[in-house]
C-alpha cells in the first residue's frame, strides 16, 4: 500500500472517530476533512490524490444542489399550509382504536414523506399526535417513534423522499451509470413500508414504552405559574444576605429565576449572591398564592416588608423542540439574550435521554433540543410564530388563513418537478432549480425563507464525504476495501451465493454506518465502495448502490442515526434503548426484505 492509501485510510477513521463522539459537529468534521484534503493535495502535488480543482469541483456536483432545492420545496410546501391541511384529517381519526389509528397514520406519512423531506412532516406533526394521544388516552410514546419510523420508511420510496437518495444518484451518474429513477426505488420501498407498518400495528403497542413528554405528567394547576418581578426594598432584611439566607430559596412555592442590578443580568450561582437595596429579582411563583379576586399575586407575609411587587403575569410551563434553522443553535442563552428575546424562562433541557437544570446559561442550544419554558401567554403565542422553537404543547394555529393561490402553487410545482424528472424531460436538479424559482416569483416563499430552509451542516457533510469519496476512489483505496470484503466472503461462500452474500454485506456496513454517523456520509463513504466491488467482480453496480440507498435510510435502532428520530427521542420521553428495542427488529426485517427484493428486481 502507497502512504497516500495510508493517509486516506487515517482521514476516513478519524471521520469516524469524530463522527461517533461529537467532540465537534458533524458539519465541522466533514469541512476538516475537506481542508486537510485540500491543503495535502497542494503542498505534496501527488497525482493520486485529487488536485485543487477536482477537490472543490464537489460543489459544483448535482446532487447537492438538487437536494437544497428539495429543502426549500417541502418548505413551501409547510409555509403555505399544504402539510398542516393534510394533517388536519388526523384529527378525525381520533376515535379509532390505536392499532387502526397506527394503521392509519403510518401509511399517511409515508405517502406525504415520498414526496416532502421527512423533517417538516415530523415537525408540522408532533404538535398534532401530542394533542391527539392526549384525547386518545395513549402514551405520546405509543404514536411518536411510529412517526418518525414511518417518514423513513416513506423516503425509501422515491427519489425525492430523501436526501440519500439523491445524493446515491448523484455519485452514480458521475460513475458514468444512469441515475436512479424518480420511481425505480418503489419496487423496494413498498414493500418496506407495508412491512413495517403490519410490524408496528402488530408489535408497537408491547415494545413501545408507556412514558410521557415532560409536561404531560404535569397537572394543569402545575403547569401554570406566576412570572412575578420584585425589588430590594430600602432598609430590607435582604440587604447584606443571599437567597438561601433569607430563606427564598427554601420556600417551596418560589422559585429565584434572575438578580437584575442596575440594569445588568448578575452572572453565577443566584442563591449565592448578596443583594442590595433596589436590586430587582424575577421569580416563578405557584399559584397556591393567588388572590382569588384578582389575577395577582400575593407575597407571603414573611417577604411583604422586604420585598415589593413590580408586576406579576400569569404563565405557563410549555415544551418545545429547537427548530432546525433556529438562529441560536450553537449559542448560548446569555449569548442569544434568550429570556429579554422572547419573553421566557428556560427551565430545563432535555437532550439525548438527559434531563439538564444546572449551568443553563452556560449550556450551547443544538438542534433537537427538548426545552421546558416557562412564560406568559403572550410569549408562547410569540415564540410559536417565530419558528425558532417547535411548541409541543397544542397543535399550531395559522395566523391568518392560508392562501389558496399559493397552495395551488406549491403542490404544482411539486407534481411537476416528479413529472419532469420522471420522464427524462430534463435532469431533475434542472427541474428542481426551475420549481424553486417559480416558488420565489409567486411569492410562495420570500427569499430569505428560502435560504434559512436548507439545511447547511447536511450540504456541508455531503461535500466533506463526496471529497474524502472521491480521495478513496483515486488513491485506490475503496478498491482494496472492496477486494478485502470480497476475499473475506470468496473464503467460505459457494459461488452461486457470493453475490447475495457481498450484497448482503454491503448492507449490514452501510447500515451500521447509519445508526452512528449521518446517513448522507454513509452514501458518500459506501458507494464508491460498493461501485469497486462489482468492477471488480463483473457484476452491474446497480443492485449495490440500491442496497446502500436503503440500507442508509432504514435506520431505526438508535436516535442519532436519522434526524427524525432524534426530534422525537427528547418530545416523546424516549431511552436510548428504546429505539434498540423495537428499532433492531425492524431493521432486520428491513434487511431480509432488501437482500431477497432487490437481487430479483435489479440483476447482477
Amino acid at each position: 500500500m502507497t502512504w497516500e492509501i495510508y493517509f486516506v485510510f487515517g482521514l476516513l477513521g478519524l471521520s469516524i472517530y469524530s463522527f461517533i463522539h461529537e467532540q465537534i459537529s458533524p458539519d465541522l468534521t466533514a469541512l476538516m476533512v475537506l481542508g486537510i484534503l485540500i491543503f495535502v493535495s497542494m503542498i505534496t502535488g501527488v497525482n493520486t490524490l485529487p488536485s485543487l480543482e477536482a477537490t472543490l469541483g464537489v460543489f459544483a456536483h448535482p446532487a447537492p444542489i438538487t437536494i437544497a432545492g428539495m429543502f426549500i420545496v417541502s418548505t413551501a410546501l409547510e409555509k403555505t399550509g399544504v402539510i398542516e391541511s393534510i394533517t388536519q384529517h388526523l384529527g378525525r381519526l381520533s376515535k379509532l382504536s390505536y392499532k387502526r389509528f397506527l394503521f392509519v397514520m403510518i401509511l399517511g406519512v409515508a405517502a406525504a414523506s415520498a414526496f416532502v423531506n421527512n423533517t417538516p412532516v415530523v415537525i408540522v406533526l408532533m404538535p398534532v399526535i401530542l394533542t391527539l394521544a392526549k384525547s386518545m388516552n395513549i402514551a405520546s410514546s405509543k404514536l411518536l417513534i411510529p412517526l418518525s419510523y414511518a417518514s423513513i420508511l416513506g423516503g425509501t420510496c422515491t427519489l425525492i423522499g430523501t436526501s440519500t437518495n439523491l445524493l446515491a444518484s448523484g455519485i452514480l451518474t458521475e460513475s458514468g451509470y444512469e441515475p436512479i429513477g424518480m420511481f425505480e426505488l418503489a419496487s423496494i420501498g413498498l414493500p418496506l413500508v407495508f412491512a413495517g407498518t403490519i410490524f408496528l400495528v402488530l408489535f408497537g403497542n408491547r415494545l413501545l414504552p408507556h412514558r410521557e413528554t415532560l409536561t404531560a405528567i404535569l397537572s394543569e394547576d402545575e403547569r401554570k405559574e406566576f412570572m412575578t418581578e420584585v425589588f430590594v426594598r430600602p432598609n430590607s432584611d435582604f440587604i447584606g444576605s443571599n437567597a438561601n439566607d433569607s430563606g427564598l430559596a427554601k420556600h417551596r412555592s418560589i422559585r429565584l429565576i434572575e438578580i437584575i442590578r442596575s440594569g445588568v443580568v448578575l452572572k453565577g450561582k443566584l442563591n449565592e449572591i448578596e443583594l442590595r437595596e433596589g436590586d430587582r429579582l424575577l421569580l416563578a411563583c405557584r399559584p397556591t398564592q393567588v388572590d382569588g379576586n384578582a389575577n395577582s399575586f400575593q407575597l407571603p407575609e414573611e417577604f411583604e416588608n422586604s420585598l415589593g411587587i413590580i408586576s406579576s403575569n400569569e404563565g405557563l410551563v410549555i415544551e418545545g423542540i429547537v427548530a432546525p434553522h433556529a438562529q441560536f443553535i450553537g449559542k448560548t442563552l446569555e449569548e442569544v439574550n434568550f429570556r429579554q428575546q422572547f419573553r421566557m424562562v428556560l427551565m430545563a433541557i432535555h437532550r439525548k435521554g438527559v434531563n439538564l437544570r444546572d449551568s443553563l446559561n452556560e449550556l450551547r442550544l443544538q438542534e433537537g433540543d427538548t426545552l421546558l419554558l416557562m412564560g406568559s401567554m403572550d410569549a408562547v403565542e410569540n415564540l410559536e410564530s417565530s419558528d425558532q422553537i417547535i411548541i409541543l404543547d397544542r397543535v399550531h394555529k395559522q395566523t391568518k388563513p392560508p392562501s389558496l393561490f399559493k397552495q395551488s402553487v406549491a403542490v404544482l410545482t411539486i407534481l411537476g418537478i416528479v413529472f419532469l424528472a420522471s420522464f427524462n424531460v430534463i435532469p431533475i436538479v434542472a427541474a428542481v432549480i426551475f420549481g424553486v424559482s417559480v416558488l420565489l416569483i409567486s411569492r410562495c416563499l420570500e427569499p430569505s425563507e428560502a435560504y434559512q430552509s436548507v439545511h447547511w451542516p447536511i450540504l456541508a457533510i455531503i461535500f466533506g464525504m463526496l471529497a474524502l469519496g472521491q480521495a478513496m476512489t483515486s488513491t485506490g483505496a475503496s478498491n482494496l476495501i472492496a477486494e478485502g470484503i470480497a476475499n473475506c466472503v470468496f473464503t467460505f461462500a459457494p459461488i452461486d451465493l457470493q453475490p447475495i452474500i457481498l450484497l448482503a454485506v454491503v448492507y449490514l456496513i452501510t447500515s451500521a454506518f447509519t445508526e452512528f454517523l449521518s446517513n448522507n456520509a454513509a452514501v458518500a463513504l459506501m458507494i464508491p465502495i460498493a461501485i469497486s466491488l462489482a468492477i471488480n467482480l463483473g457484476l452491474d453496480p446497480r443492485p449495490f448502490v440500491i442496497a446502500t440507498c436503503i440500507a442508509s435510510s432504514a435506520s431505526f435502532a438508535t436516535p442519532i442515526g436519522y434526524q427524525t428520530n432524534t426530534y422525537v427521542y427528547g418530545a416523546g420521553g424516549y431511552r436510548f434503548t428504546d429505539f434498540t428495542k423495537i428499532g433492531l427488529p425492524l431493521n432486520a426485517i428491513c434487511f431480509v426484505i432488501a437482500t431477497i427484493f432487490i437481487p430479483m428486481i435489479w440483476e447482477f
